[in-house]
């Protein structure tokens, strides 16, 4: 490599998984410029590839695309589940979407037992069905090959009929207007996720704050916790205390 930094980056990117530029320059202390000046390089180089305003491994751009995901920010997202595990008892009723912060929260609620879990997710359903007295619904309807999800008017009509205790979605983006997403059907399902809950919950890493998406799925309103691992910009965080989201960090409450 040409210089130590790009040896940083490496490292980064093998424990993390693909990262946004704004989050190497926030770990690596320099300014976007810079990063950007050592990705061209690297990306040169054969070593690393951009994808979608991130940057990963070369090596890992044959992976499955869900696969992908799961690496992406792992850490914060594995943290994140582990805080929303701790909210959930024995007994307890929930629904998840596809996104990958729930799938890391399947692997979290692996030591429960006796849950009830709907979800249109064949990864989650595979992780928690048949576990320790577990009853899971899989909403039927298109299969996704990149996710595994199964989306469409059916999957819709399936989850409708329930009602749970811990409704709890992911989010493809956040900012001050609420949470969005960049695919129709994937927003249409959140959504109606959201209104099968008492307790509505969206589950996302800090790298998805500042972020809009095409589709909108919901405004703070429809919404009574966020969890994350770092706080969100000002103007997100004061949008989320007008709307009297709480907000948790990790598992630890923090003022909205």
């Amino acid at each position: 490599m040409l210089n130590k930094r790009h040896g940083a980056i490496l490292k980064l990117l093998q424990e993390e998984g693909a990262l946004p530029l704004t989050a190497l320059a926030q770990a690596l202390a320099v300014s976007g410029e810079t990063v950007r000046r050592d990705v061209r390089a690297m990306a040169e180089a054969g070593v690393v590839v951009r994808v979608h305003g991130a940057v990963g491994l070369a090596g890992q751009t044959g992976e499955a695309p869900f696969d992908r995901r799961m690496r992406e920010n792992a850490a914060a997202k594995r943290a994140i589940a582990r805080s929303m595990a701790e909210q959930i008892a024995d007994g307890d009723s929930l629904m998840l979407d596809t996104g990958t912060t729930n799938s890391f929260l399947a692997r979290e609620l692996l030591t429960h037992r006796r849950l009830t879990v709907v979800t249109n997710s064949s990864d989650i359903a595979r992780t928690l069905a048949t576990v320790n007295g577990n009853r899971v619904f899989m909403a039927g309807g298109e299969l996704r090959g990149d996710s595994g999800a199964a989306l469409g008017a059916s999957a819709l009509d399936f989850i409708r009929s329930f009602a749970v205790q811990h409704a709890i979605i992911s989010a493809g983006a956040v900012d001050a207007s609420g949470v969005m997403d960049f695919d129709l059907q994937e927003a249409e399902f959140a959504r109606m996720v959201l209104a099968c809950g008492e307790q509505r919950v969206v589950v996302t890493d800090a790298s998805k704050f500042g972020r809009r998406g095409f589709i909108r799925v919901t405004g703070f309103d429809q919404v009574d916790q966020v969890l994350t691992e770092a706080p969100p910009p000002p103007d997100v965080a004061e949008a989320m205390g007008a709307a009297g989201v709480k907000l948790l960090l990790s598992g630890h409450p923090a003022e909205t």
